[in-house]
């Protein structure tokens, strides 16, 4: 996945999950952030981002905040992507080449279900399957969680993908993890229990739970590696 112009700044403060204040080139910048989550760990004033320069020049804001390097004690700063739009168009890429399904799959992605809407619908001879991603941005020690911030939605996305299971159709939920250099995903209990909850019970009737790395660059994201998910 590629970015068009990319340029370096320095994040000052985020006052709404919306926009944030970066300097670029000496001068304070209103741009926008995509990521609504709350990604504090990561968004430190004075660190180093990386914005996209807004194709369209009457829009408000004339750059998109898309990733951030993250400090760390003793190691080379982390360089994460933040952008939570790019890891459906980094999973589009993948998942033709990805051996999950036969050459011949139709992938097709954002297809309706009865009320339901999920991210991929993967069709192979009489077999139907839906696939959910969810990006990945908090990291500790090499440990990689998820949500950072509670979330309905993704409860409701597991509920949904169990009763997929239950119908007799293929499920899976693909961690997108923003980044390189971690081992392993675990659901975030401290943060939001129920979702972990949802997320051993969709394991547990079948749904498929896999994790991916990413190479990440100031303007690329592509999907690398699995990694190994602790439930």
């Amino acid at each position: 996945m590629q970015y068009g112009q990319v340029v370096e700044g320095r994040f000052i403060r985020r006052p709404n999950r919306f926009i944030a204040h970066v300097e670029i080139d000496g001068q304070e910048h209103t741009v926008h952030v995509k990521n609504t989550g709350r990604c504090r760990e990561l968004l430190v004033p004075g660190c180093r981002v990386y914005l996209e320069v807004a194709s369209n020049p009457a829009r408000r804001t004339a750059y998109d905040l898309i990733a951030v390097e993250k400090e760390r004690e003793g190691k080379p700063p982390l360089l994460i992507n933040m952008d939570s739009q790019a890891v459906n168009r980094a999973a589009a890429e993948w998942l033709p080449h990805s051996g999950l399904f036969p050459p011949e799959a139709d992938i097709r992605p954002e297809v309706q279900r009865e009320n339901s809407r999920f991210d991929f619908c993967i069709t192979t001879g009489q077999e139907k399957i839906w696939l959910e991603v969810k990006g990945v941005t908090l990291e500790e020690d090499g440990v990689v969680s998820f949500p950072d911030a509670p979330t309905e939605r993704g409860v409701k996305h597991l509920r949904e993908l169990i009763a997929c299971r239950q119908a007799g159709e293929g499920a899976y939920v693909l961690f997108v993890v923003q980044m390189k250099g971690v081992h392993c995903l675990r659901p975030n209990d401290a943060t939001h229990a129920a979702f972990g909850q949802a997320l051993r019970e969709a394991a547990a009737v079948g749904v498929q739970v896999l994790a991916v790395d990413c190479l990440v660059s100031p303007d690329t994201l592509k999907i690398d590696a699995p990694i190994a998910v602790e439930l």
